[in-house]
């Protein structure tokens, strides 16, 4: 008998595999998994003592992997012939960096004291009553130093007053969505 635990790992290739169908109940999954079971095996054979149960270890893989891949088969959809991912799309990951970088340029133009009102109200969530007491203010002046500064803050960007702050232009947004842009 060699030293090598590698060398008994061929010895439990039919238990395995009765174990792996018996869980599987379908062949092909059943020698993916022996194949996994073997390969994990195999690059983790370190940990393996010798002198122990190579079978029981063996087993042991074999189960885990077969419940992980349940796990993960949970999680994942069937999509073998491409149906549902011809119709997924991905918004760009730059625009929301291009429009957080107008709004940064915009935000750096406002008063001090309008930015603190900003921060104060709508960043760290802060009342109007709390944010008035931290900045020494009446209530009303904190409230007209957040309302210029969003004003502002329009002009800035250019909004309208009925434009939302989206963090993606029209031409975008209909290629994700599928849909036409809106005329203008």
């Amino acid at each position: 008998m060699s030293d090598d635990p590698r060398d008994e790992l061929v010895e439990h290739l039919p238990a395995l595999r009765a174990f792996a169908l018996s869980l599987t109940r379908n062949g092909a999954v059943a020698d993916d998994m022996v194949q996994d079971t073997l390969v994990k095996a195999w690059s983790n054979i370190s940990s393996f003592e010798p002198g122990t149960n190579m079978r029981a270890w063996l087993f042991t893989i074999l189960r885990n992997t077969y419940y992980s891949n349940r796990r993960k088969a949970g999680r994942e959809v069937s999509d073998a012939e491409g149906v549902f991912t011809e119709s997924l799309s991905e918004k760009p990951a730059h625009d929301g960096r291009l429009q957080m970088a107008d709004f940064r340029r915009a935000f750096v133009q406002l008063t001090d004291e309008q930015r603190e009102a900003l921060i104060l109200v709508g960043a760290q969530g802060f009342s109007y009553e709390d944010a008035a007491e931290t900045c020494g203010v009446a209530v009303g002046t904190i409230k007209s130093r957040v309302n210029r500064a969003r004003a502002r803050l329009g002009e800035l960007l250019k909004l309208d007053d009925d434009d939302n702050l989206e963090m993606t232009d029209q031409a975008t947004m209909a290629v994700v969505t599928g849909a036409r842009p809106a005329a203008r």
